[in-house]
C-alpha cells in the first residue's frame, strides 16, 4: 500500500510534468503553436507550464503577424507597377509579378519559374543582366520606351537571393523632355525667329547696292547673309513643329493602301539612288485607325531614313500583316550600331553631319498619340 502511495507520487511529482514537458516539445518540434498545456497541480511544474504556454501564445501571434506581413507583401508585389523578378539560390527564376509580364509584352499565363534570364529572348532582359548587384541603371530601348532598372538582393532563411525591379519611365521623361525642349525652342525663337526684324535691314541695303556701281560682290555676300537668316528661320520652325503635333483625327484606313499611296510618294527619290521599293502586303489588309496625313508624313520619313542608311543600290521592304495589324519597313542598309541605338528617339541626337536629330522624334510623337507600339532596329539579318 505505501509502495503504491510512493509510486502515484512519485508518477505526480517527477513522471507527469516531464510527460508533460516532452508533450510540449513535440508540440514546438510540429510548430503548432495553437495548442496548450494544462497545469498538473504542482507549483513548479506549473509555472513551467504557464511560461511555455506564454512562449507558444508569442510564437502563434508573431507567426500569425508574419503571415498577414507576407500576405500584404504579396498583394503590394501583385499590385505594383514595377516589374519584380526574384530568383532562387540557383540565379533561376523564383516568382514575377504581373507587371513583368506586361513591361516584357509576355501573355499573362506565360510560365517563367524555373527559367535561367539567359533563357528569355527579349531585349530588356539582355540589359538586366548586364547590371552589376546592388546597382540601378537608366535603359534605353529601341522602342523607345526608357526604364530604370535595379539589381538587389535580401536575406531569406540565411541565404541571399537576387531580385529586379524594373520601374518605366517612358512617359514621365518624355513629358520632362517635351517641356525642356519647347522652353529652349521659345527662347531661341524669341531671339532669331523675328525673321521680318532682322532681314528688313539687309533687304534694304541690298536694293540700295543694286543701284550702286562696282557691288556686286558685296551684294552677294549680302544675299548669303539674307538667305542664312531664313534657314534659321526654316530650322527653329522645324523643332517649333515637333511640339505642337496635332491630335490624330482617326479614320478607318486600310493599311495596305496607305502603304502603297507612300511608295508612289518616295519612288523619284528611291529611283535617283537607284533603290528598289518592294511591297509585301499581307492577305487581308489590316483596317486601322489613324490619322492619314500624319501617318502618312511617318511613312516618308522612314523610308527618307531608309535610302540615306542605303545611299546607293539597294532594297526597301514595306510589309503588312493583318493579325495584330502590323508595318514592318526593311532596308538592307548599314544598319544600326549598339551605341548608335542607345541615342535613338532622344531629342537633338542625330548620326548625320548636319542633321536636328528631330526625325525620329516626330515619328515617335506621332505613334505615340496613336496608341502603336514599335521599335527600331537591325536583325541578325543585317
Amino acid at each position: 500500500m505505501i509502495t503504491a502511495i510512493y509510486l502515484i507520487g512519485f508518477y505526480l511529482r517527477i513522471i507527469k510534468p516531464l510527460h508533460i514537458i516532452g508533450n510540449g516539445m513535440d508540440l514546438l518540434k510540429e510548430q503548432d503553436f495553437s495548442s496548450r498545456l494544462r497545469r498538473v497541480g504542482q507549483s513548479d511544474a506549473d509555472r513551467i507550464v504557464e511560461i511555455f504556454n506564454k512562449m507558444m501564445e508569442q510564437l502563434k501571434n508573431e507567426r500569425l503577424h508574419l503571415r498577414e506581413q507576407n500576405h500584404f507583401l504579396d498583394l503590394v508585389i501583385r499590385a505594383s507597377p514595377l516589374g519584380v523578378i526574384i530568383l532562387d539560390l540557383d540565379e533561376r527564376i523564383l516568382s514575377v509579378n504581373p507587371a513583368v509580364h506586361k513591361l516584357f509584352g509576355l501573355h499573362a499565363e506565360e510560365n517563367l519559374s524555373g527559367k535561367s534570364l539567359h533563357e528569355i529572348d527579349n531585349p530588356l532582359m539582355s540589359e538586366l543582366i548586364r547590371i552589376e548587384p546592388d546597382r540601378s541603371q537608366i535603359v534605353r530601348l529601341s522602342d523607345a520606351n526608357i526604364y530604370k532598372c535595379t539589381h538587389s538582393s535580401f536575406i531569406d532563411k540565411s541565404f541571399r537571393h537576387s531580385f529586379y525591379l524594373i520601374e518605366l519611365l517612358t512617359e514621365e521623361v518624355f513629358k520632362a523632355e517635351m517641356k525642356a525642349y519647347e522652353r529652349v525652342i521659345r527662347m531661341i525663337a524669341h531671339e532669331v525667329n523675328n525673321t521680318t526684324a532682322v532681314t528688313s535691314t539687309p533687304d534694304t541695303l541690298g536694293l540700295t547696292l543694286k543701284e550702286m556701281e562696282h557691288a556686286e560682290d558685296l551684294g552677294e555676300v549680302l544675299q548669303i547673309a539674307i538667305e542664312r537668316c531664313y534657314d534659321m528661320n526654316r530650322f527653329i520652325g522645324n523643332f517649333a513643329d515637333v511640339v505642337r503635333i496635332p491630335e490624330p483625327q482617326l479614320c478607318e484606313t486600310a493599311l495596305n493602301e496607305l502603304v502603297t499611296s507612300g511608295k508612289r510618294f518616295m519612288e523619284t527619290i528611291c529611283r535617283n539612288r537607284n533603290i528598289r521599293m518592294v511591297i509585301e502586303p499581307g492577305e487581308i489588309s489590316p483596317i486601322v485607325r489613324i490619322d492619314t496625313s500624319l501617318f502618312q508624313q511617318v511613312l516618308v520619313n522612314i523610308i527618307k531614313n531608309s535610302t540615306e542608311s542605303i545611299d546607293r543600290n539597294g532594297v526597301i521592304f514595306l510589309r503588312t500583316s493583318h493579325d495584330p495589324p502590323c508595318l514592318e519597313i526593311a532596308d538592307t542598309g548599314k544598319g544600326i550600331s549598339k551605341e548608335t541605338e542607345a541615342g535613338l528617339f532622344i531629342p537633338f541626337f542625330s548620326t548625320k553631319p548636319y542633321g536636328q536629330g528631330l526625325g525620329l522624334i516626330f515619328i515617335r510623337e506621332v505613334l505615340l498619340k496613336h496608341g502603336c507600339t514599335f521599335s527600331l532596329r537591325t536583325d541578325p539579318d543585317g
